[in-house]
């Protein structure tokens, strides 16, 4: 199983099928905008369903250096990066909708918003956080911070993570619907307990 699964990996098609499978969300919401597909209120679809692509794929991303390491499979971490920019690419798209869909791209107006409101201040504060994290993930940056810092700004992450997970709890507490959030919070505290026991070396870990 182990060794059919190392092969997967490093299969040339890996990555393909991996960019297809973290795209496809996208291609489903644009299909379901166009055809009319996304229920009574599709602003308030395409808004949920890209944050929740967001929290899933960053949950990915945590999980796969952990995998990597208890399933033995170095290979994993060739595949974490773009998982990483996906995620990214998904929170951009979360706060697109909102600020298109919900706000008609009146700034003045977002701006209030994310002062008066703090789950979205919160959930913005994670967008913020995440950026330097994107545009750090490629080999030349890693050159240029060092290996030592570039790990040091990217533990921000777990941040991140805590971040999304209470911006979804205050989202979901209007209609006292908590059920998706113990899950992501209980993935995020494994995935925590996982670093703090030291099992992953702090080589390895964001």
């Amino acid at each position: 199983m182990k060794a059919a699964l190392r092969q997967a990996l490093q299969h040339r098609g890996a990555k393909p099928v991996l960019w297809l499978l973290c795209f496809s969300p996208f291609v489903w919401l644009v299909w379901g905008a166009a055809t009319d597909a996304l229920g009574a209120n599709p602003a308030e679809y395409l808004i949920r369903a890209t944050g929740d692509w967001t929290l899933r794929l960053l949950c990915i991303t945590l999980a796969v250096t952990p995998l990597r390491v208890m399933l033995g499979l170095p290979e994993l971490a060739k595949l974490r990066r773009m998982v990483g920019l996906f995620t990214y690419f998904y929170v951009v798209l979360h706060l697109l909708c909102y600020s298109w869909l919900d706000m008609g791209f009146e700034w003045g107006d977002i701006a209030h918003d994310i002062a008066k409101r703090p789950f979205i201040l919160v959930g913005f504060s994670a967008f913020v956080l995440l950026t330097p994290l994107a545009l750090t993930s490629f080999n030349r940056a890693i050159r240029w911070l060092g290996a030592k810092r570039w790990q040091w700004l990217h533990r921000l992450v777990y941040g991140v993570a805590v971040l999304a997970v209470l911006h979804f709890f205050w989202m979901r507490a209007g209609k006292s619907n908590f059920a998706e959030v113990f899950v992501y919070a209980a993935v995020l505290s494994v995935l925590l307990l996982f670093r703090l026991r030291g099992v992953v070396g702090s080589r390895v870990l964001r």
